[in-house]
Order: C-alpha cells, then structure tokens, then sequence
C-alpha cells in the first residue's frame, strides 16, 4: 500500500490518536521517518485499556503499525511498553518473529510518569531527542499508540470507520471495567454500566488524574476519552483541578520559596527543554517583565502536571498558571520560538518519578483497581456526536434532521483543503437534532 493510499484509507476512515489531543492519524505519516513506534506506554495511574487492548488485538495492532512503516518506508518497528506489563509483552512476544523485515523489537520504558510523552518514548526507545517544539517526525520517527493503531487495522482491513472508544471506568465505582463505548454516549450512562458511584458526593475526571480534567454527567465520549474516574470532591485531585488562576498567583506570590523543586522534576526540563517553571513562577510572581524568556519558554512545556501535582510541597499551581498564559500569547499572535536542547541531565534517572509512588501521593492506590476489559455491544436511545473531537477543523454535518442513517455512516464531512477527519455514526437510528455543534441520533427511529 502506498503513502497516499494509506493516508486516504486513515482520513475516510476518520482515525486520529485514541487519546490527547487526538492529531489526525493521516497526517503523521511522512517518508522521512526510519523508525515508526508504538506507544503502549499508558503512564497515567488507573489507565488500564492500551495495555488490556494490546494483550487481546496484539495481531491486529502489529499489522497495522507494519502497514504504516511499509507505506512510509521506515526500517525499524518499535514497540514501547513498560516491563510490568506482562501479559501483553507476551502476546507481542509471539508476533515480532513476523516482522524481522522492519527490525522489529520491543522498547521497554521506565515505569515512571510521564513515560508515556511522546518526545521521551523517542527518547527512551531511541537514544533521540525530538528538537524542542518540533514533532517526533523530526527525529525520524512516528508514533501512534495502541487504540490508534487497532482502529488503523479495521480501517485498512475492512474500511470500518471509528465509531467507538475503549475506556476505563474507574474510582469510586462498583464494578471498575474497561468498555468499548460508542461515541457520544451520556456520561451518566457510563458510569451506569460500572454499577455508578459508591459515594454520594463526587466529582468525575474525564482522562487521568495527572493530566485530564473534570467532567459532568451530561458530556459525552468522544474519540479521545480514555477514562472516567470518580472520586470525592474533596479529594487532591479534584481540588487541584478547580484552580483560580488569580487566587493562584496571589497564592504563588505569598509562599513561593524559589526552591526549584518543580523545575527540577519536570520531564521536559530534564531531557534539556528550555522550559523552567521555577523561573516561570518567580518571573510571574514578582510582576518581572525584563526578561520574558521564562514566560515564552512555557510554549516548550507538555504539561504533564508534575510541577503542581507531585514536586511542589507548597501546593501551588505551576502547571495551571503555566497553561493560561500560554494560551494568552498564543492568542495574542506570539509564535513559538527557535529552540535548541541543552544536554539531558546527567542525573536525570535518578530524578524521575516512579508511577507507583506518584500514585500513592495522589492518594489514589485504594482506586487502582483491575477494570478488566469487557466488550459488549452497547446501544444508548439517544447520542449527542460532538463535532469537534480532535485537532483541527470542525466536521460539517451532512445529514439533515428526520434523515435516516446506518451504522458506520458518514455524519459529518471535512474539507479536502483542511487539517481533520469526518465522523461516522455508530448506530442505525433516526437524526433527531442538528447544530455547528454536535448531531443527536435516535437509536432505530424514523420520528422524533
């Protein structure tokens, strides 16, 4: 299959990355790239699906991601994985033996947060650094992670397009699982099939603890969900996601000891990127403009969270402060600047964080709990299908309310001039609604 054909099949088929910010899959793909990884890395605490998914579509996963370096023409096949995970090294194990033309290997990954950043799974698997602000493309690799690439296969294979997202439902739940879920399903509905919450009073973090953010019951799945924790609303984690960035830089100007400590941790910095949220916060603090170097360099941050999560013993909110102002110059016009990497810090294994110990510091070992994975075919009455679900431009919707519409449907269309995939339906039923916004079906309906 050639570049272009494979790129065709991943944009029709609307595949982008299973998590993050999901970048569409078609547009990674680049003839420059000698290596091409797959990142089952899934360093956030109570995640549980890339691994679970790997262990069962290990085949499927492997054949896609070959797919992809045969198109490209890269020589080498990696896959990422942290050595605990031991189920699915096994299933791997048994299928590297049909890829020696791509020198396929395994890469095994610290079992510390954020192994999962792409630029440090290059890092890692690789000995390469990805030049600051720039893609691992220009470290000649791609990186695709394991839901992704499972969804390549069935678009590839059987030209099915991606309807549904595997999720772990985890937290002050009865019954944690992983579930493969339409998109556009209730939240409350989720949470309904791990038997609902266990505590009366409780918050809903769509993504992980580190990095995701909180929800309500009546958003809904979408192609980059990966999780939905519940926990209390006391609990650090949902505090430290209700931040008031004025109420926080007032905090940071009163306590901050310019001990470094958050500087020191942070993963970026550590593999020599400029970003310095000690000087960040300091320069904030204190209303310091003669040097913006420590404001622009937040552009080189992946904010992870370690800064105001697990380094800082005063509890302020680097990372939160750090993501606002970012977004303000952004939307001021500054553009990223050229960086280069300073060398990687010589202690740096001796300064990353073990998951295990971010996970007891985030008060969240009593939550990590198995979720064993469980597929059965779910069909919600009604689906509210967002049409922004990844990088890039909107779908368009090309259904009308009262049309009738068929599992795998095209819905919503993009412009062949534009970044971004179509949306697919995932169920037979009837449009009941139609906005610039989202697409409500009807489960096997004819009227509203």
């Amino acid at each position: 299959m050639t570049l272009t054909e494979l790129s065709s099949i991943l944009r029709e088929c609307g595949v982008v990355g299973a998590g993050g910010a999901g970048f569409p899959s078609y547009a990674k793909l680049n003839e420059k790239a000698d290596t091409v990884i797959l990142n089952c890395a899934e360093c956030e605490p109570l995640l549980k699906l890339h691994r679970q998914v790997m262990a069962k579509y290990a085949h499927e996963i492997l054949r896609a991601l070959h797919e992809v370096a045969c198109a490209v023409g890269a020589d080498n096949m990696i896959v990422a994985i942290k050595p605990t995970y031991h189920t699915a090294i096994s299933a791997i194990e048994a299928e590297l033996p049909s890829y020696d033309d791509k020198h396929a290997r395994i890469g095994f990954l610290p079992s510390t947060f954020p192994a999962g950043d792409e630029v440090i799974v290059v890092y890692e698997t690789t000995g390469r650094i990805v030049p600051p602000g720039k893609l691992p493309i220009a470290a000649g690799c791609i990186v695709y992670n394991v839901e992704t690439m499972l969804n390549a296969y069935y678009a590839i294979k059987e030209r099915r397009p991606v309807t549904h997202k595997y999720c772990t439902v985890t937290g002050a739940v009865k019954h944690p699982v992983t579930l493969r879920l339409p998109i556009g399903m209730k939240v409350s509905e989720v949470l309904s099939l791990a038997g609902g919450a266990t505590i009366p009073d409780y918050a809903i973090v769509d993504g992980g603890p580190m990095m995701g953010k909180l929800t309500t019951e009546n958003d809904v799945v979408t192609k980059t969900s990966n999780a939905y924790i519940v926990l209390p609303t006391s609990h650090y984690v949902v505090q430290k996601k209700k931040v008031h960035s004025p109420v926080a830089v007032n905090r940071a100007k009163s306590v901050c000891c310019h001990c470094n400590m958050c500087t020191s941790l942070c993963s970026r910095h550590l593999l020599g990127y400029p970003i310095d949220p000690s000087k960040f916060m300091t320069a904030l603090s204190a209303g310091a403009t003669g040097d913006i170097k420590p404001y622009i360099n937040t552009f080189f941050c992946s904010g992870c969270g370690l800064c105001e999560m697990y380094s800082c013993f005063q509890d302020l909110n680097a990372r939160s402060l750090i993501a606002v102002f970012k977004g303000g110059i952004r939307k001021g016009g500054v553009k990223m600047p050229p960086a280069e990497a300073a060398p990687v810090d010589p202690l740096r294994r001796e300064k990353m964080v073990a998951h295990t110990r971010l996970t007891a510091r985030l008060n969240l070992t009593q939550y990590n709990q198995e979720a064993l994975l469980d597929e059965r075919v779910i069909e919600p009455d009604i689906l509210t299908i967002t049409l922004s679900q990844h990088i890039g431009a909107p779908a368009v919707p090309c259904v009308k309310e009262g049309d009738r519409v068929t599992a795998g449907q095209e819905i919503a269309g993009i412009p062949d001039d534009a970044l971004g995939v179509p949306i697919h339906s995932p169920l037979a039923g009837s449009v009941i609604g139609v906005s610039d916004k989202a697409i409500r079906i009807k489960k096997g309906e004819n009227k509203r």
